[in-house]
C-alpha cells in the first residue's frame, strides 16, 4: 500500500477532549452519576504496627445514615486466589479486613457506610480501635536489608584499587509523593455475581485482573470504567486496598458504593517514590576515561511485599566503562508499599551518576560536557547490543549552543548578581523505551466516520488526541470524523498507561487496526465495477479527507460512503494489534535528553531560585508538538519539585507521616516556575515499532534535578548529595 498523507501526526493540534475538561463534562471516577450510590469512608489505622485487640462501632452504627461498619470480625473471607498477570508485585496483597495486623500507620482497619457523605464521615470518626501497639522499623537506615539484587562485569573492585581518580560518594534522596489533582475514588456495583466499578486507574485490565482474583470472578465477570484520570504520575498504575474495600462494601450492603479517599490518605497507602541511600564509587584516567564504577543501594519497601524498580539500567549503559558492579537491595520497613512515580528508577539513579559526572568533571579541571563526551560507549555495553538510536551527543551540542553554556564560568562562586549567586549547570538523561502487547478496534461507518476502540488510559498526556491523530492519518480522515474512545475493561486490551509505553503499544495497535480498515476499503473500490477506482492497484490509491483517489491523479476517486452506500455496507471493521518481536531483541531500546538548569542561590539566605531549565530529547518520533510540550514542561516542573521542595516527613516513633497533605508536602507553584524550554530532535525509531516513537513521558523527569544540583555548586562551591536542596543545606 502506498505510503497514507500525514496531515494530523506531527501538527500542533490542540486537545479534542479539551472542551470537555474546561467546561466540566468530563467524568472522573467520583462524579458518574450510578443510580442509588451511597458512601463509604475508611477508618485508618492509628498505629504503625501490631494488633487490633478489639473494635467498637456502637457509636457509629447508631448514628442516622449509616448503613453498616465492616472490618475484620464481621468481613467475609475473599478467596485471593492466584492472579497471575495484574497488577501486583510478586502476587503479594495488603489482605484488607482478613485479619487483625497492622502493617503500616494508616492502614484501612474498618470501613463505614452511609446514604450521605457527612453521615459515612461522623461515623468513620466514631469507631473506636483498640491496639497492642509495637514499635514499627520506619527508618532506613537502621533496619535489616534484604540480599542484594546484583549485576556485575568485569572486576571493578580491583579496577577501582588502581584507577588514577577516585570518588567516594553518598547520596540520599527523599520518599515523594504523586500528588495528582484527583485523589483516588471508586464506584462498585454488583449486579448479581457481576461487579462493575468506576475507578480512577491508570490500568483498567490490572484492576479488572486483581478484582476477579480477589473476589474469585471469571475476567468477564467484572469491567471497570475509567475514561478519564485527573492525573496519575504512577499512583493508579495497580489496584489498591481501597478498590477492594469499594467492591466489598457494596456486596455486603447490597447497594452501589463510592469510596473517595481524602488528601491525607492519598499518603497512606496509595504508593510512593521510595528513598535511596546510594554510594557510588567512581574511578577514571586523569584524562577521564571512566575505568570502574561500584554502586551500593538501599532502598525503602514494606514488610509485606517487595518493591524495585530499574535503578541499575542507567548505570550499566549510560557510560562506557569496563568493570561495573552493582548491588541493590530492598530494606523491609512498617510502610505502605511503594510503587512507580514518573521516571522510576532512572529518576534515582540519574541525580546520582550525574552528580558524580559533575564532580568528576570539576576534579578534573574538564567540561561536563566534553567529559561525557568522553565516555559516551559505541554500543550498549551491558548487552553487547547496538543501540536503536543514541544522539547524546547531538543533544549536548544543540543544547549547549540553546543554553549560551559558552557563557558559564566553570569557577564555583565566580557569578554574581547583587545577592545572588548564580550557576548553570546540566545532566544527561536516559530512559528506556518499553513497548508491550496491545490491542484495538476500528470502525469505518457509512456515513464516513469512525470510532477506534482500545482499553486504554488518559491521566493527562493526551492519549484521546494522540490517537485520534494515528487514527485519522491511517484512515484518511480528518480529526473531526474520527473518535477514539478509552478507558473500559469491555475494549480490546492495552498495556498500563505508565512507562511511557502507550504511544508505541497502544498507538501500533490502533495504525494496523485502521491500516486494515483503509485496505478493506481500497479493496472493495478496486474490485467494484461502479467505482471510479475499479482495476487500479491497490498499491497506488490512497485516502484523503475520506476520500479514496489515486495517488497521483485526486480527480479520479470516490468518498467512504459512496463506496459503502453502493456496496450496502453499515460499515468496516478490523482488530489490531502490536507486540515486540519475539525472541532475543536486536538492539538496545533508550530514548535520551541533555538538560540544562539555571539557578540563583541567595548569598545570606541559602534560597535556591530557578531562573531556566532547557531540555533537548532524543525520543524519536513525535506525534504531536503541543502535547509534547505539556509533557516536557510538566516534567521539568516535577524536577524541579524532586530536587528543591519534595520531601515526605515520618516520625519515626509510630510511623505517621508527619505532612500528609498540601500545605506541608511542598510542590512547586506558578511562582516557582522559571523560563522552561523543550526541543526535539527530528528522527524517528522504527526499530522499536511501527510508529517510530520512543515514548516521552517519564524521559523529560529524569536529569532535571542533577543539572539543578550542579548548578547550585556552581552558584555556591557546595555540593549537595541529599534531596530536596534545602536552605539549610547551603548555609
Amino acid at each position: 500500500m502506498s505510503p497514507q498523507p500525514q496531515a494530523a501526526v506531527g501538527a500542533p493540534l490542540s486537545r479534542v477532549d479539551g472542551r470537555l475538561k474546561v467546561t466540566g463534562q468530563a467524568l472522573y471516577a467520583a462524579e458518574h452519576d450510578v443510580d442509588g450510590a451511597v458512601h463509604a469512608v475508611i477508618v485508618d489505622a492509628g498505629i504503625g504496627r501490631g494488633r487490633i485487640t478489639g473494635i467498637d462501632t456502637r457509636a457509629a452504627e447508631a448514628q442516622q445514615g449509616v448503613l453498616n461498619v465492616i472490618h475484620h470480625l464481621n468481613a467475609p473471607k475473599l478467596p485471593y486466589r492466584d492472579n497471575s498477570g495484574s497488577n501486583n508485585p510478586e502476587g503479594q496483597r495488603l489482605r484488607v479486613f482478613q485479619d487483625d495486623r497492622i502493617r503500616f500507620h494508616g492502614q484501612p482497619v474498618a470501613v463505614v457506610v452511609a446514604t450521605t457523605l457527612e453521615a459515612a464521615q461522623h461515623g468513620a470518626s466514631l469507631v473506636k480501635v483498640r491496639y497492642d501497639a509495637e514499635q514499627p522499623s520506619t527508618d532506613l537506615t537502621k533496619a535489616e536489608p534484604d540480599e542484594p539484587i546484583r549485576y556485575e562485569r568485569g572486576d571493578a573492585e580491583a579496577a577501582l584499587r588502581t584507577a588514577a581518580v577516585r570518588l567516594d560518594l553518598t547520596y540520599r534522596t527523599a520518599r515523594n509523593h504523586h500528588n495528582p489533582m484527583e485523589p483516588h475514588a471508586t464506584i462498585a456495583r454488583w449486579d448479581g455475581d457481576r461487579l462493575t466499578v468506576w475507578d480512577k486507574t491508570q490500568w483498567v485490565v490490572g484492576t479488572q485482573t486483581e478484582l476477579a482474583a480477589v473476589f474469585g470472578l471469571e475476567l468477564d465477570a467484572v469491567r471497570v470504567i475509567s475514561p478519564f484520570v485527573g492525573g496519575g504520575f504512577g499512583t493508579a498504575l495497580r489496584c489498591w486496598p481501597h478498590v477492594v474495600v469499594a467492591a466489598l462494601a457494596a456486596r455486603e450492603t447490597k447497594r452501589p458504593v463510592k469510596l473517595v479517599l481524602s488528601r491525607k490518605q492519598m499518603y497512606l497507602g496509595t504508593g510512593y517514590r521510595p528513598s535511596y541511600e546510594y554510594r557510588l564509587r567512581l574511578g577514571s584516567d586523569r584524562r577521564g576515561r571512566l575505568t570502574a564504577a561500584v554502586h551500593d543501594l538501599d532502598a525503602e519497601t514494606s514488610s509485606y511485599e517487595k518493591f524495585t524498580e530499574s535503578v541499575l539500567a542507567a548505570g550499566q549503559m549510560l557510560y562506557s566503562m569496563p568493570d561495573v558492579i552493582q548491588r541493590y537491595r530492598t530494606v523491609p520497613l512498617d510502610l505502605p508499599t511503594p510503587l512507580y512515580m514518573r521516571g522510576p528508577g532512572f529518576q534515582t539513579a540519574s541525580f546520582v551518576i550525574e552528580s558524580a559526572m559533575d564532580e568528576l568533571a570539576h576534579r578534573l579541571g574538564v567540561d561536563p560536557i566534553e567529559l561525557r563526551r568522553r565516555n559516551e560507549p559505541n554500543e550498549d555495553e551491558s548487552n553487547g547490543l547496538p543501540f536503536s538510536t543514541r544522539r547524546l551527543r547531538e543533544c549536548y551540542t544543540v543544547g549547549a549552543r540553546e543554553f549560551g553554556w559558552h557563557r558559564r564560568n566553570p569557577e564555583p562562586r565566580s557569578t554574581r548578581e547583587g545577592d545572588w549567586l548564580i550557576g548553570r549547570g546540566m545532566a544527561a538523561g536516559v530512559y528506556d523505551t518499553a513497548r508491550m502487547p496491545a490491542q484495538a478496534r476500528a470502525r469505518l461507518d457509512a456515513d464516513g466516520t469512525a470510532v477506534v476502540d482500545a482499553a486504554a488510559t488518559d491521566m493527562g498526556p493526551g492519549t484521546y488526541t494522540s490517537q485520534t491523530q494515528v487514527a485519522a492519518d491511517a484512515l484518511g480522515l480528518t480529526m473531526r470524523t474520527v473518535t477514539f474512545r478509552l478507558g473500559d475493561s469491555l475494549f480490546p486490551p492495552t498495556p498500563p498507561h505508565g512507562g511511557s509505553m502507550t504511544m508505541a503499544s497502544v498507538g501500533s495497535a490502533t495504525l494496523d487496526a485502521c491500516n486494515k480498515v483503509r485496505r478493506q476499503a481500497i479493496e472493495l473500490a478496486v474490485q467494484d465495477r461502479e467505482s471510479p477506482l475499479y482495476g487500479v492497484p491497490t498499491d497506488d490509491v490512497v485516502v484523503r479527507g475520506g476520500r479514496l483517489h489515486v495517488k497521483n491523479n485526486s480527480t479520479r476517486g470516490e468518498t467512504y460512503e459512496r463506496l459503502l452506500a453502493r456496496n450496502d455496507r453499515t460499515h468496516l471493521e478490523a482488530d489490531g494489534s502490536f507486540a515486540p518481536p519475539s525472541g532475543p531483541e536486536r538492539h538496545s531500546f533508550y530514548g535520551y535528553n541533555a538538560t540544562f538548569a539555571e539557578v540563583a542561590v541567595d548569598a545570606t539566605l541559602g534560597l535556591v531560585r530557578m531562573r531556566r531549565v532547557l531540555g533537548v530529547y532524543d525520543a524519536g518520533r513525535i506525534i504531536s508538538p503541543k502535547l509534547a510540550d505539556s509533557q516536557a514542561l510538566g516534567g521539568m516542573v516535577g524536577g524541579i519539585g524532586t530536587a528543591l521542595l519534595e520531601h515526605t516527613v515520618t516520625d519515626h516513633r509510630d510511623g505517621r507521616i508527619v505532612n500528609a497533605n498540601l500545605a506541608d508536602y511542598l510542590v512547586p507553584v506558578s511562582a516557582d516556575i522559571p523560563d522552561l524550554k523543550a526541543i526535539y530532535l527530528e528522527g524517528e525509531d522504527r526499530e522499536a515499532d511501527p510508529l517510530g516513537v520512543k515514548g516521552l513521558g517519564e524521559l523529560v523527569m529524569i536529569g532535571v534535578a542533577p543539572a539543578i544540583a550542579n548548578a547550585v555548586f556552581n552558584a555556591t562551591g557546595r555540593r549537595i548529595r541529599e534531596l530536596p536542596i534545602t536552605a539549610e543545606a547551603l548555609l
